[in-house]
């Protein structure tokens, strides 16, 4: 590979600032360790302060492979350091004279193992632009679907074309764009860059041309995905390698070290398997939206009131800011009634309640890190995507896979008590749904065993970063 001369294999890698970008990047990390080759993972610092306020993690695994620094995220006493918005603007203008920085005291802190290769998310492309320049091996990570990162190669072209308009909308006269037959379409409100009636962020995330150059400039491409899971977008691009899911890669024996070090933004409340335990098998509803989708307080009273009218256990994650940004609260008398069949929890161990054998299925944000994660697990989806790629997630998981529903809004954008619970009961009475779900658990278990398709790239990559 193109490393510095005399050097011992040095991989930094950088992830955006944001939950579902930073776990599987600290999932290929600590893959890339594991086979004996230093990782060191660059977070904003106040990314980082996160990970490590909430878990009781060291700072670098014990074997000295793995470990994390940080570079100012460029925020003013007035700015909030919660804002992922915030932070996309700031850490572009800060981390071109930061991270060079960094990397230059790294490579004269340790003369023997200096920076070789630097992993970058596709949305900070730039920071490949800077690998270049210092002598690095440019290597770009797509952490969402592979059809997500096909549309945004295809953007220039779309726009071009005039399929797509300034504002990253359909022009009028256009319904759908597809890239393939064999892929879910997309509307309007599904691109990766959709945020529905926030032009402003929206426009942020359209700002796609990074994404673009850096998947040229890329000397190796690596997307969280199998093959298996969606061979039609793959096909579009064959530089790619899938090396996913990352999260099945982790062993048993690493499961407890991984739980406690594994990129949460929260802190786990593991109350909540010890509650699983005392559930028969196949009873619980587990409903968790990820770290950034808000709800109005009326929708969240919606979601409550459609949980007890199931009747089922459930298993609620609400984030401390889940109701708009403010503390949630629910109906009268809700938690007094739910008591007995309800649990609620602020953050979850997420994979290991996934696993839980009393789980029966998954209402989700359909954010691609919780679609992998259920989808590995064999259960059927209730479909509530907020914004960005998580509408053709569900595209995939409703219309492609076939293992989940839709949960519809009404008129008025809300999705109903009566709704939810129609769609618990539907998607728990046909066997079909579950049937389909444990045929692509078997799918993402084999590309990660020996000899499977992400196996197999996986270790082509950890091979080349050894040459």
């Amino acid at each position: 590979m193109a490393a510095i001369s005399g050097n011992k294999p040095h991989v930094l890698a950088v992830a955006i600032p944001a939950q579902g970008h930073v776990k599987p990047m600290m999932s290929l990390c600590r893959q890339i360790a594991k086979h004996g080759i230093k990782v060191t993972l660059v977070n904003a610092q106040t990314i980082h302060n996160k990970i490590v306020s909430s878990s009781a993690a060291e700072e670098a695994d014990s074997d000295g492979n793995f470990v994390m620094e940080t570079v100012p995220d460029g925020l003013t006493p007035d700015d909030d350091p919660n804002s992922l918005y915030k932070l996309l603007q700031t850490l572009p203008k800060t981390m071109p004279e930061t991270l060079p920085e960094l990397i230059e005291r790294i490579n004269g802190e340790n003369p023997n193992e200096k920076i070789s290769c630097v992993i970058a998310d596709l949305s900070f492309g730039w920071v490949l632009e800077i690998a270049e320049k210092m002598g690095a091996q440019t290597v770009g990570f797509s952490p969402p679907s592979f059809a997500t990162f096909a549309i945004l190669l295809h953007l220039p072209n779309l726009i071009q074309q005039g399929y797509i308009d300034a504002n990253g909308s359909l022009e009028n006269n256009i319904d759908m764009i597809r890239l393939s037959d064999e892929i879910p379409g997309w509307r309007n409100d599904e691109f990766p860059w959709s945020i529905p009636g926030d032009l402003k962020h929206q426009k942020l995330f359209f700002n796609c041309e990074q994404s673009y150059k850096a998947a040229n400039r890329a000397k190796w491409l690596l997307s969280n995905t199998c093959y298996e899971l969606e061979p039609a977008a793959c096909d579009l691009h064959p530089n790619m390698l899938p090396v996913g899911p990352l999260h099945l890669v982790e062993t048993a024996k690493t499961q407890e070290k991984s739980r406690s070090n594994s990129g949460n933004f929260y802190p786990l409340d593991t109350s909540c398997l010890i509650w699983l335990d005392t559930k028969p098998p196949a009873s619980v509803i587990y409903v968790s939206f990820g770290s950034l989708a808000v709800f109005s307080q009326q929708q969240l009273d919606e979601l409550a009131l459609g949980l007890e009218l199931s009747g089922r256990a459930f298993l609620w994650v609400v984030r401390r800011d889940l109701a708009n940004g403010l503390q949630a609260e629910f109906p009268d008398g809700f938690l007094e009634r739910v008591a007995r069949f309800g649990k609620i929890v602020e953050w979850a161990p997420q994979d290991e309640v996934l696993s839980h054998p009393a789980v029966a299925c998954f209402v989700s944000h359909c954010g691609w890190n919780s679609t992998l994660e259920g989808v590995s697990k064999g259960l059927p989806y209730l479909c509530w995507p907020y914004f960005a790629d998580q509408a053709h997630d569900e595209s995939y998981i409703c219309d492609k896979w076939e293992i989940g529903l839709r949960i519809d809004c009404d008129e008025n954008r809300i999705r109903s008590r009566y709704e939810i619970k129609k769609k618990i009961d539907m998607v728990l009475s046909e066997s079909r749904f579950k049937e389909n779900a444990l045929k692509l658990k078997e799918t993402c278990a084999k590309s990660v065993s020996e000899g499977g398709s992400s196996y197999k790239n996986l270790m082509t990559f950890i091979d080349h970063l050894r040459k």
